[in-house]
């Protein structure tokens, strides 16, 4: 693979500004899936439902949002020289470590035996969301090695316990793959994503090739009743392809916004793929209807029509505007965005594990868990100011 040349080298605050905003929504729409006497249009729609709310475009902006950031992280590790094995052990670390938190934390949540575990299960989910940190912190140049070392061993040996500690509740000792987690499926939508636009070296072309070729196999995997479906091989590739496409459309509008010398008032390329991808949205939701649940086509294509105007209008108002101060409020969260989606989890379980519950009921339904979630989300922030000053920052 070769240097993207002509792709924009600066930092870009609106990308910046959009992790953040969906990160910081990410955590009040999880907090808010515990509070009751909510507006639907505040929760996730049923599986079983032809809709979607704002809460179904969280995922999918966040995958959209890796995808935007794949060709700017390759030119960067190109740029210096980096050979390709370096690039593909980078890459491969990276989603294995994605999809063994997922895995961690999706069996941190159900399927125990709490019984014949040797430590509680809060304990156990406890330690599972926090062992990330030591492991994968970036730790600064002055750190010493020793400690990094003892430190990212020693976690990943804690993660090892931690799988031999686990009974499941059919008395088997060890975990077992329920779902691969958000974690999990953004490692493996990045991983198929990536290896692909290694091997066509980031051709536009290609990249749109490959989202047609994902939303076709999502289609065949809603198709009942079709033989392929049956090959364990495709269908799980064509399950994650699933979120590929949304990650393929990051990439796609991100190399129509910023892989060229031409600069443009109004990008028409982009507002095209964008009307593009709600037509095909349209022309599907007959067949396939619209499910976040369910995985459907038209939810996929939904979401990235609504993601690339988004994106589009914060590109327009900073980096054409230049207006960009009211963005600081969110950028703890863009620099962290991985700690701040476990911290909450490391709170809650902490707190199962010493039977400290901090929160009135009466925050735990209707407007007072609204105003609730809404508070402890901004805290995250806050917390996240601390965590970065003082070096705390997961880096994959």
């Amino acid at each position: 693979m070769t240097t993207k040349e002509n792709l924009y080298n600066g930092r870009i605050v609106s990308i910046d500004a959009f992790r953040g905003i969906t990160i910081l929504v990410m955590i009040f729409v999880n907090e808010l899936a515990g509070v009751s006497n909510v507006p639907q249009w505040m929760k996730h729609m049923p599986a079983d439902a032809d809709a979607m709310t704002f809460v179904d475009l969280v995922f999918p902006a966040f995958l959209f949002i890796v995808g935007m950031s794949v060709p700017f992280a390759f030119n960067a590790r190109l740029s210096k020289g980096d050979q390709p094995i370096v690039i593909w052990k980078h890459t491969l670390k990276r989603s294995l470590a994605l999809i063994v938190m997922g895995l961690f934390m999706v069996n941190a949540e159900y399927g125990y035996n709490e019984a014949q575990m040797l430590i509680s299960p809060a304990l156990w989910a406890f330690f599972a969301y926090t062992l990330p940190i030591p492991v994968w912190n970036k730790y600064s140049k002055e750190f010493p090695t020793l400690w990094k070392s003892i430190l990212q061993y020693g976690g990943i040996l804690g993660f090892v316990v931690l799988y031999f500690l686990y009974i499941q509740d059919n008395g088997q000792v060890g975990m077992t793959q329920k779902w691969w987690g958000i974690l999990g499926l953004i490692g493996w939508a990045y991983l198929f994503t990536v290896v692909f636009y290694w091997f066509t070296n980031g051709n536009l072309k290609a990249m749109i090739a490959f989202f047609i070729v994902s939303i076709l196999a999502n289609c065949l995997i809603q198709t009942d009743g079709l033989a392929i479906n049956e090959l364990g091989g495709f269908k799980f590739i064509g399950g994650h392809l699933i979120h590929a496409t949304l990650v393929s459309a990051g990439v796609i509008i991100s190399l129509l916004f910023f892989d060229g010398k031409k600069e443009r008032s109004i990008n028409w390329e982009v507002i095209g793929f964008g009307l593009l991808f709600f037509l095909a949205g349209y022309l599907l939701r007959p067949y396939f209807e619209v499910s976040k649940i369910r995985g459907t086509p038209s939810w996929t294509l939904y979401s990235a029509g609504l993601c690339t105007f988004i994106y589009y209008g914060f590109y327009w108002l900073m980096e054409t505007k230049k207006k960009t101060e009211w963005s600081d409020f969110f950028m703890p969260a863009a620099a962290n965005p991985l700690l701040i989606y476990i911290l909450p989890g490391i709170i809650i379980y902490f707190n199962r594990t010493v039977g400290l519950s901090i929160i009135p009921d009466y925050f735990n339904s209707g407007i007072p868990g609204i105003l609730y979630c809404t508070g402890f989300s901004i805290l995250m922030l806050y917390l996240m100011k601390v965590f970065n000053k003082f070096n705390i920052r997961l880096h994959l």
